[in-house]
């Protein structure tokens, strides 16, 4: 197909955006700090994801990363994900995920945006431009070519979210908006559903649905993001 009729055949398709949270992922094995109590398997949020702990404990922090890092290389896409990717072949599907795993991308979504960043990328602490895969473990003391020390490429709790300035005109311009396995209490990601027009349908997909009363034209689906999913994609056939 030449670019040009793979562009028509793009237009063509209604464009589905979707933003992610935790729950989507829950499914496979990964959890967060809202699990349990605010303790993220067993640490303080205040101690390894802020700048400050960065600057207290850098091994600590980084240890931690190390473990996240394992887990996500362990886990497997589950249903939910694979539902989100299959319907790419409806849809412009763009997912927005507030999540630090690859998951979507295992599955076969193709059109990715990561507000809070990648487990398998690292940057320098000096220059947020400069960023580097990563497999393994990483190490205390490894440098970027600025200089800078290497950290997670994560964005941390206190830190400004600088993709959001790409996810906001990307909601905006959604056909259908959905909503999957997120509380909706996370800003700013919380805030991108207020920038979907109001007429447009919209869904929620989670296994405890938050407070929705003033979004108009929504759909809630409550259950578990692979169940859910798979009643979202019934739901949409009507909306192709």
């Amino acid at each position: 197909m030449g670019s040009f009729a793979y562009f028509a055949f793009m237009k063509s398709k209604k464009k589905l955006v979707i933003l992610t949270g935790a729950g989507i992922s829950a499914e496979s094995g990964l959890r967060t700090f809202r699990d349990s109590d605010g303790l993220w398997e067993g640490y303080q949020v205040t101690e390894v994801a802020t700048p400050r702990a960065w600057h207290k404990d850098p091994s600590l922090v980084l240890e931690f990363y190390n473990m996240r890092r394992r887990d996500v290389a362990k886990a497997e896409p589950n249903a939910a994900h694979l539902g989100l990717a299959q319907l790419e072949e409806d849809f412009d599907v763009h997912i927005i995920t507030q999540n630090i795993d690859d998951l979507h991308e295992r599955a076969g979504s193709k059109q990715v945006l990561h507000l809070h960043g990648e487990i398998f990328k690292m940057r320098s602490e000096l220059d947020e431009t400069l960023v580097y895969p990563i497999r393994e473990d990483m190490i205390l003391g490894q440098l970027a070519e600025d200089g800078g020390r290497l950290r997670p490429h994560i964005v941390w709790f206190e830190e400004p979210v600088p993709m959001i300035e790409m996810a906001v005109p990307l909601v905006h311009s959604a056909d259908i908006f959905v909503v999957v396995g997120t509380s909706l209490v996370v800003y700013p990601a919380a805030g991108l559903v207020d920038f979907a027009r109001t007429h447009i349908p919209k869904f929620i997909v989670d296994k405890k649905i938050p407070f929705t009363s003033s979004i108009r034209n929504l759909t809630a689906i409550e259950q578990p993001a692979s169940i859910g999913v798979q009643q979202l994609i019934e739901q949409l056939e009507a909306l192709k």
